[in-house]
């Protein structure tokens, strides 16, 4: 068993195409997973993850905040205590819409199918 407090974990910016994201890579290979990553986003108001496909499926879950979770069937609200699940290949963005930081926490398989 591995325990620690997710602050401990460095938060890094999210990359190209984003605005205002940063990520924490909570668990991954080298806590021990051998399956999936966990990962915690932070984005800061009037921010967003890249407009984006690839082909694993995403398992997400909002821990704080509001937003917009943008995908193929157009916009849907998002808040505190809302699951999203996106499928394979499907393209999708999130978006911070409040005053406040949206966070949340997402899974993707560690070794992700090309």
């Amino acid at each position: 068993m591995r325990l620690f407090h997710y602050q401990t974990v460095k938060a890094v910016d999210a990359g190209e195409r984003t605005k205002g994201v940063k990520v924490r890579w909570l668990i991954t290979e080298e806590t021990g997973a051998r399956t999936f990553a966990m990962r915690l986003f932070e984005v800061e108001p009037e921010g967003y993850s890249p407009l984006h496909t690839h082909p694993w499926e995403h398992e997400i879950f909002i821990l704080k905040g509001e937003g917009i979770a943008i995908g193929e069937e157009g916009e849907h609200p998002i808040k505190e205590g809302d699951v999203i699940f996106i499928p394979p290949d499907e393209r999708h963005q999130l978006r911070n819409t409040s005053d406040e930081k949206l966070m949340f926490l997402c899974l993707i398989p560690l070794k992700p199918t090309h």
